[in-house]
C-alpha cells in the first residue's frame, strides 16, 4: 500500500489558534483552562471550561456566512485553512476529483440546537431558522470545508464521540493507501461549550467541579484528578500519498503509518476495566505500522483526567509494551492544558505528535502533582523534554466504548 506523509497542520484550541502558539504554550506547560465567559454559568456546578483562544472566525469565513454556521464548525474551517496554507497546496494545480475531506465532529451543532429550541419554545414553530437544520448536522462542517476548496473527492464525517478525529484520520489513511485519494484533510471539530453541553456533562459527574482554581482542574493520571474539563476547538492535519509530496517539495512532518480501531463492547461510558479493548487498538496500529512494540518512543495518551479512564489506559499500555518497556516510555496527556476538545481532541492531538517528531519534543502532563500507585508510568510530569522520538501512538477513546489509535513515524 502507497505511503501517507503529514504535509500540513491545522489547530484551533484553548492554548492557541495558530499552529505556533498552540506548540509554543503546549511545551511551555500553560493551561488554557478558564471561567466561561460564553453565558452565564453562575448557577451552574461547573463553571470553567477550555474556550478557544485568540479566535478569530471572520479571518476565515465571510462575516454574513458566519450567522449561518454553527461554531463547531467555525473552528473546523479555520484549522482546515490553515492546515491547507501549511501545506502550500495550490488546488488549482491539483486534480480536486483526488482530494477528499474527512473531519466530524462527536456533537455537532449543540449551540444551533439550543438556539432553535429557545426560539420554538418562546416564540412558536413560525420561528424556527429555515437554515437550522443544515447548521446542526454533523456532516455539514465536511461539506462546507469541500465548498471551501473545491474538492469533489471522498468526502464524509465519522462520529464516534472521543474517538472522532482520530477514525476520521485513520480512515482517510486507509482511502490513500488504497489509492482512492491522493490528497485527504483530516481530523475533527468541537464547540459544545453552551448552556446545554455543559449542563449535560456536568449532569453525568463526568466533570471535574475544582471551581476556585479551573488552571489545575485537568490533572490526567494524577492521584487527585475528579473529571474531564470541557474545551472546544479544531485540529485538521493534510494527508498527502509520500511520493507526491516529496516530488513536490513538501515539507514532511512525519508519516501517517499505522491505524488500529476496536470497541470494547461493554459500557456506554465506562471503559472496560481490564483496558483489553484500548490495548488491542494500540496492538494493531503498531503492528499496521510494521513496527514493534519497543519501537514506540512515546505515547501521547487520551488521558482524559477521569479516575476510569486513566486508569484503565495505563493498563493497557502495560499490555501493549511489557512493563519494562511501558515504564521506560514517556505518555503525556495535553488534555492537561487544552482540557478535552471531545469529538476534535484526537485532531489536535495528532498535530502535537507531529510537531513532537519533528521537532524532537514531548508536552508535559501539567498539574501532576500527586502520584497514582494504579498510574504508575512517566507521565512526562509538568515540564517539557526534549527527545528523539521516531514512532508514537496517539490514543482516542470514546464513549460507546470506541478506541481509535494512530501511530506515527519519523521520516
Amino acid at each position: 500500500m502507497r505511503r501517507v506523509a503529514v504535509t500540513g497542520l491545522g489547530v484551533v484550541s484553548p492554548v492557541g489558534s495558530d499552529v505556533e502558539t498552540f506548540w509554543t504554550n503546549l511545551v511551555g506547560g500553560r493551561s488554557g483552562i478558564g471561567p466561561i465567559t460564553k453565558f452565564d454559568a453562575s448557577g451552574y456546578a461547573v463553571r470553567f471550561a477550555g474556550e478557544a483562544a485568540g479566535f478569530t472566525p471572520e479571518d476565515y469565513v465571510p462575516r454574513k456566512e458566519l450567522r449561518r454556521m454553527d461554531p463547531f464548525c467555525w473552528y473546523g474551517i479555520g484549522a482546515s485553512v490553515q492546515a491547507v496554507r501549511d501545506a502550500g497546496l495550490d488546488f488549482d494545480r491539483e486534480d480536486r476529483d483526488r482530494v477528499g475531506v474527512f473531519v466530524g465532529s462527536g456533537i455537532g451543532g449543540l449551540q444551533i440546537l439550543q438556539e432553535q429550541w429557545s426560539n420554538l419554545r418562546d416564540k412558536g414553530p413560525g420561528r424556527c431558522s429555515p437554515f437550522m437544520i443544515p447548521q446542526m448536522i454533523t456532516n455539514i462542517l465536511a461539506g462546507h470545508v469541500a465548498i471551501q476548496f473545491g474538492l469533489r473527492g471522498p468526502n464524509f464525517c465519522i462520529v464516534s464521540a472521543c474517538a472522532t478525529a482520530t477514525h476520521c484520520l485513520g480512515e482517510a489513511l486507509r482511502v490513500i493507501q488504497h489509492g482512492e485519494a491522493d490528497i485527504m484533510l483530516a481530523g475533527g471539530a468541537e464547540g459544545a461549550i453552551c448552556e446545554l453541553g455543559v449542563a449535560g456533562f456536568a449532569s453525568m459527574r463526568a466533570l471535574s467541579t475544582r471551581n476556585d482554581d479551573p488552571a489545575t482542574a485537568s490533572r490526567p493520571y494524577d492521584r487527585d484528578r475528579d473529571g474531564f474539563v470541557m474545551g472546544e476547538g479544531a485540529g485538521v492535519l493534510v494527508l498527502e500519498e509520500f511520493e507526491r509530496a516529496r516530488a513536490r517539495g513538501a515539507r514532511i512532518y512525519c508519516e501517517l503509518a499505522g491505524y488500529g480501531r476496536t470497541c470494547d463492547a461493554y459500557h456506554i461510558t465506562a471503559p472496560v476495566s481490564t483496558g483489553d479493548g484500548a490495548a488491542r487498538g494500540m496492538e494493531l496500529a503498531i503492528r499496521d505500522a510494521g513496527l514493534n512494540a519497543d519501537d514506540i518512543d512515546y505515547i501521547n495518551g487520551h488521558g482524559t483526567s477521569t479516575p476510569l479512564n486513566d486508569r484503565t489506559e495505563t493498563l493497557a499500555i502495560k499490555t501493549v509494551l511489557g512493563e519494562d518497556h511501558a515504564r521506560r516510555t514517556p505518555v503525556s496527556s495535553n488534555k492537561s492544558m487544552t482540557g478535552h476538545l471531545l469529538g476534535a481532541a484526537g485532531g489536535v492531538e495528532s498535530v502535537a505528535c507531529a510537531l513532537t517528531i519533528a521537532r524532537g519534543v514531548i508536552p508535559p502532563t501539567i498539574n501532576y502533582t500527586t502520584p497514582d500507585p494504579e498510574c504508575d508510568l512517566d507521565y512526562v510530569p509538568n515540564t517539557a523534554r526534549e527527545a528523539r522520538v521516531r514512532a508514537c501512538l496517539n490514543n482516542s477513546l470514546g464513549f460507546g466504548g470506541h478506541n481509535a489509535t494512530l501511530c506515527f513515524k519519523a521520516v
